[in-house]
């Protein structure tokens, strides 16, 4: 493999645990209500495991409430279960067709909360950014060895190589600092 090729490679692998800790951050509540905070939820219908969003429509009609109506009348009963199974301290009151969650304004512990769980997704975005990096150096050198390129070449890949580990896990503790700011945020 051409050292072009690790480098795009690795840089790849962190684009993607960038996206996925965002994905996450956007499951962690809020003051305001988002769709993502259920549309991963699933539910025990048709004899199969699906999500929330395969099955419903999740709308916000306003800042703290969410709007969920199933595109099918006899999933109501199994999406309100899921929703209290998930324990997310949300409470679906079902209105006919549509199930209505009104989220409770946060305490001040509970937010606090929130910034650790934020912080530990974050931590486990940071880690999966250093395995990338471990494995682009692992094959940095084996093509190295290998034959075919100088040491000098691959000493400015592995230099590139920490400059997008750096790089990535700055960009995820911009995430941490802009969700931590929109969770303290009253």
């Amino acid at each position: 493999m051409a050292l072009d090729d690790i480098l795009l490679e690795a840089e790849e692998k962190m684009i993607k645990t960038e996206e996925v800790v965002q994905h996450e951050f956007a499951g962690v509540r809020t003051g305001k209500a988002s769709p993502s905070l259920v549309e991963n939820i699933l539910v025990d219908v048709y004899g199969s495991m699906m999500r929330i969003r395969e099955l419903a429509g999740i709308t916000t009609p306003e800042p703290r409430m969410l709007m969920i109506q199933p595109w099918d009348a006899g999933t109501v009963q199994p999406i309100e279960k899921a929703i209290q199974k998930a324990n997310l301290g949300l409470n679906p009151a079902v209105q006919g067709k549509f199930i209505r969650i009104v989220l409770p304004e946060l305490s001040e512990e509970r937010r606090h909360e929130f910034i650790k769980i934020v912080k530990r997704m974050s931590e486990e975005g940071r880690v999966a950014i250093r395995h990338v990096r471990r494995d682009a150096m692992e094959h940095l050198k084996k093509d190295g060895k290998a034959g075919g390129v100088t040491e000098d070449q691959v000493e400015v890949a592995e230099k590139e190589v920490q400059k997008l580990t750096d790089q990535y896990i700055a960009k995820i503790d911009a995430h941490v600092a802009h969700k931590e700011k929109e969770i303290l945020t009253v």
